[in-house]
């Protein structure tokens, strides 16, 4: 039986393990969007993951929706993330880059003057955002123009060459959580008549145009996408997912990506047997608990439902999550106190095992 702990060869990069760091937004980043000596640290440490995903990183200027979150999208950018894949890398550690166009999730005053978030559709998020002068409301984005989506395509293309450029060993493409390119999937963000809205096959079009493209530049072995079907963060709403999804995975399926990356956000364990069945490639999964994923969650690769399990919260607060998953124990109980900032030192400064 095969079992979290085994090697897997994923589409020619070898993995140590079945363990994953799922990306997780750190609003650490120093001037100009670039990677720091802690940003180095941070995965540096978590380098025995068998595949560490980075933070989202944007694009684009106007992708990025958090305050002090990289880039990848100038020179200075590129050779701050060169210092972050050479430590893990070092360590024996492999590292994905997540591309994430934050869309319509963020405010003018995180962007250069003139610019305001985009989107799908003219439709706004509910809620606030978290930005360097406290809390604002959502703003209604811009819809992109024909001619902007396909710039937007482009921007990610030149986004995963930069990766490829700066050392990562591949890029994961976010296309859950109610950013961008879910935001083309769901149907309350997407309001298009055009060729890119109006249909669940139309909807989809953006997602794998994005998809197509970076694999045809960097290699569909260097590319996964992560997608949460159903997810109603930052106010999606998805009544009923399963044509999108399946319409979605059949698009891709022949590409032979790296993997699919499913973020499990609502009860739909059925889908994910579906689209289990539709991928023939890696299939990574983020399992839907009551809390974070936890230690006995790897169950989903016993069961041959997943090849790779990805873990969140629980790897910020045990950097050497594998051993203590191995060990049966003991585990840092995460602290969300830490979990942002950069100073916040509970990054580095968790017990270690057996201490």
């Amino acid at each position: 039986m095969t079992t979290v702990f085994d090697p897997i060869d994923l589409s020619g990069t070898q993995l140590a393990n079945r363990i994953a760091m799922a990306p997780m937004t750190r609003s650490r980043a120093g001037e100009g969007g670039t990677a720091t000596d802690l940003t180095v640290e941070y995965y540096a440490q978590r380098a025995s993951a068998g595949l560490i995903i980075t933070e989202g990183i944007q694009p684009s200027v106007v992708g990025q929706g958090y305050p002090f979150t990289p880039g990848l999208h100038s020179a200075e950018q590129v050779a701050s993330w060169r210092r972050v894949t050479d430590a893990v890398h070092a360590a024996g550690g492999r590292i994905f880059a997540q591309i994430m166009h934050a869309g319509r999730i963020g405010h003018p005053v995180l962007l250069p003057d003139g610019l305001t978030p985009v989107s799908a559709s003219p439709v706004s998020a509910p809620g606030q955002v978290h930005t360097h002068v406290g809390p604002k409301d959502f703003v209604e984005p811009r819809e992109l123009t024909g001619d902007e989506v396909r710039q937007t395509v482009a921007d990610f293309v030149s986004a995963a060459r930069n990766a490829v450029d700066a050392g990562f060993d591949g890029v994961e493409l976010h296309g859950a959580n109610g950013y961008l390119i879910h935001q083309f999937l769901a149907p309350n963000t997407n309001l298009r008549t055009d060729e890119w809205g109006g249909s669940d096959e139309a909807r989809i079009r953006f997602a794998v145009e994005v998809v197509r493209a970076v694999a045809a530049e960097i290699g569909a072995a260097r590319t996964g996408l992560r997608i949460s079907p159903g997810n109603p963060y930052n106010g999606i709403d998805e009544p009923a997912p399963d044509a999108v999804y399946t319409a979605l995975v059949r698009e891709i399926e022949p590409l032979g990506l790296a993997y699919l990356h499913i973020m499990e956000a609502v009860e739909i364990r059925e889908l994910t047997l579906t689209l289990r069945k539709q991928f023939s490639g890696t299939l990574v999964v983020n399992v839907l608990t009551d809390g974070p994923t936890g230690p006995d969650d790897h169950s989903v690769i016993d069961d041959g439902i997943a090849d790779i399990i990805s873990y969140g919260a629980l790897f910020l607060a045990n950097p050497d999550l594998p051993a203590r998953l191995k060990a049966g124990g003991p585990f840092n109980t995460p602290d969300p106190s830490t979990f942002f900032g950069g100073d916040a030192k509970g990054y580095v400064d968790y017990p270690a095992l057996g201490a």
